[in-house]
């Protein structure tokens, strides 16, 4: 069934008086069908190749932040919980996200059309308007985004996502927010990680890093389990590099787990009864 749905294009502005901007993400509103949904670049290798200078740790967390609220958006409108009265369209919901102001990302102006599939459209969309151009940057890798993506996908199927919500673990020397967590007497935090990139240094590099984070989050007062949802390598010549990545990251303290993509579907399932028994408690 065809249904009219409108969108909206977030871009990276560097210079607000030259006009010079990155498109970084689409959102998409089809009202009819009950969907809202949004997709953000979390690669900041174009807006830094482009652009020097730009906090690209802050800009990916800001990213990932930015497709969680849609996420929960549109969780809530097909639950049929209250958002907001009636909707304009997709431009209303964006600003509700992301406040228009004088900072560096700015919503384009609102487009639209009829689609048999919103969700479907919006990856349309997105690959065209944003990471069309990350190609020639990047060949060949994923980020996190790209493998939360697949999480995602078996998440909304069992109806998972409308529990998770973002917890920020503070230590004394560190702190950082997990995207995607839910309560159970203690935290569960959910931390996709690609490690499918084109320079194998870059693989071990990242475990290193990981393993540093959350050895000093360990500091913490609040105890948390960590689930690490693992992207692999593409590439058949970085098998060993990964199973290096793997084994440090195996010496990250504390209660963790490991999750490839290939098992979301399994993760999820269990995901889904474990909450399930927690709410029937």
């Amino acid at each position: 069934m065809k249904t009219a749905f409108s969108f909206v294009v977030l871009r990276y502005v560097h210079d607000i008086v030259t006009g010079e901007f990155i498109n970084v993400g689409v959102a998409l509103y089809a009202p009819d069908a009950k969907y809202i949904g949004g997709l953000f670049n979390t690669r900041y290798g174009r807006v830094n190749k482009m652009f020097s200078g730009v906090d690209t740790r802050y800009f990916r967390s800001l990213m990932r932040y930015i497709e969680t609220r849609f996420e929960k958006f549109g969780e809530n409108l097909k639950n049929t919980l209250p958002i907001f009265e009636d909707p304009a369209d997709i431009l209303q919901i964006a600003n509700s996200i992301l406040t228009p102001d004088d900072s560096s990302l700015q919503w384009s102006e609102v487009g639209g059309g009829i689609t048999e599939n919103p969700s479907k459209t919006l990856k349309n969309l997105f690959e065209r308007i944003v990471t069309h151009y990350d190609t020639q940057i990047q060949p060949q890798s994923r980020d996190d985004g790209d493998v939360w993506r697949v999480f995602r996908k078996e998440f909304e199927t069992r109806n998972i996502l409308s529990w998770l919500q973002p917890k920020r673990i503070i230590a004394k020397d560190y702190d950082y927010e997990f995207q995607h967590a839910w309560k159970n007497n203690n935290w569960h935090v959910y931390e996709p990680m690609s490690f499918d990139f084109i320079d194998p240094e870059s693989i071990t590099n990242k475990a290193h890093r990981w393993l540093g984070r959350i050895t000093t989050l360990r500091e913490s007062t609040e105890k948390f389990k960590l689930y690490i949802l693992l992207g692999e390598p593409s590439l058949d010549k970085h098998r060993m590099t990964f199973v290096r990545a793997e084994n440090i990251l195996n010496k990250i303290p504390g209660d963790k787990e490991f999750i490839k993509e290939n098992d979301a579907d399994k993760f999820s399932e269990a995901l889904a009864t474990e909450i399930s028994s927690h709410l029937k408690k």
